[in-house]
Order: structure tokens, then sequence, then C-alpha cells
């Protein structure tokens, strides 16, 4: 199994923590992670776009004039969506734009998020996010450290969760929190670094342990061995 480094807010080395080779050792799926952010995305969507038929559109519905004997086109109310100003035909409606996503595929591109940026050397694990004061210049001040680059996400378990991390991270710019059972490959694949605790990353591995097929943690298992 591989093993990630463990630093401290200063960035100095206080430890290591083990990936597991069932959760991480695989290949990035990258149709996988495009399925979870098409998703995401999905659901954000307001879906409040409406247009007016023919029974909202303002106007009267007197016929204008007699059927026949005019020598003109036959037509029985103002608001026939032929005339501008008229009804639209099959126009939007109000509507949710969500769908069901399976849980295994969410956790499945869960894994391939965390497993590119640990590749590309943008994901760090701190021993704890705990600061003296709830100030945002020593949050600024820990990121710069730890090289954590214009935009980074930080990920706190529910357990560990202070006020000093919420106040002290929340007005830096291009910086988000969030815990650990709400992460999302969106926001992993949104942001340039990510900053997990080791308290995080643990839940979160063993939260993946769950959804592994048995075949890939079998075949972990024996490359081990």
């Amino acid at each position: 199994m591989a093993n990630i480094n463990v630093v401290n807010l200063g960035g100095t080395k206080v430890g290591e923590f083990e990936l597991s080779d069932a959760v991480f050792a695989g290949d990035v799926n990258d149709g996988l992670l495009w399925e979870a952010v098409k998703h995401y995305r999905a659901a954000l969507r307001q879906g409040t776009a409406a247009t007016k038929n023919r029974k909202l559109v303002s106007g009267a519905g007197k016929k204008l004039w007699k059927q026949k004997g005019t020598g003109r086109a036959r037509v029985g109310s103002i608001r026939t969506p032929l005339w501008r100003g008229g009804g639209t035909v099959h126009g939007p409606q109000p509507r949710s734009y969500e769908y069901a996503f399976p849980q295994k595929k969410l956790m499945g591109a869960l894994r391939s998020a965390i497993t590119a940026k640990i590749a590309e050397g943008k994901f760090t694990v701190v021993d704890s996010f705990a600061v003296p004061e709830a100030k945002t210049k020593l949050y600024r001040q820990a990121l710069d450290k730890l090289e954590a680059g214009k935009t980074t996400l930080l990920v706190e378990t529910s357990k560990k969760l202070d006020e000093k991390l919420y106040l002290g991270s929340r007005n830096l710019a291009g910086v988000e929190l969030v815990l650990s059972s709400e992460v999302h490959p969106y926001d992993l694949l949104r942001y340039e670094h990510a900053v997990f605790s080791k308290d995080a990353i643990e839940a979160l591995q063993e939260t993946l342990k769950k959804y592994v097929s048995k075949r890939k943690a079998a075949a972990a298992q024996k490359e081990v061995a």
C-alpha cells in the first residue's frame, strides 16, 4: 500500500497515512467523472424557464369574424399561436432537471477524483486545522506554506469541525470548506488543490471501501501478497 505524508499547517512532515490499494490503486475513470459532474450540474439548474400558451396570453376569446363569407382565412381567437402575440406551442415549462444517480457510481467517481489529485501532487493531508485564533490571516499563511495554489478545497469531518476553522476560512478568496461526508467529485475537480485533515481522509477511505467491488478488492489483495 502507498503512503502519503501527513504535515502540519506549517508544512512540516509529522507522520504518514496509509492509502488502501483497493480504494486508490485503480485507474482514473474519466467517463464516470463526467457522469458525476453532469448529474451535479443538472441538479443546480433552476428550471424556471416558462412560456405562455394560448390559455395564458392576454386577449379575448371571441371569434374575430364570421367563419364564412368574408374572403379571409378563418380564425377562432386572437390568441392563436399562428399570430404574433399569440400563445407558444410546446414551450418550456418549470421543471426539475435532477435525476437519480447510483450511489456506487458516485463513490467510484469520488475515488477517481481523489486518485487523480494524488497523482498530480495536488493533494495534501494535514494532522489538524487547529489554530490559536479564528483569524483569516492565519489560514492564508498556512495555505501559502502548504503551496495550496490559487483555489483550495478544505475537507474536515463533522466531529472535528470547529468555529475557528469555519470563521477563519470563510472569507478566503478561492477557498471552500466542506465536510468529508458531503464532498463531491465536482468539488475536487473545480478546485486546484485539496487539503484534507487526517481524520477526514480516514473517514472517507472507510466509506469508499464499502463501495469497492469484491473482485477489485480481491485483485488488490492478490497484488499485495
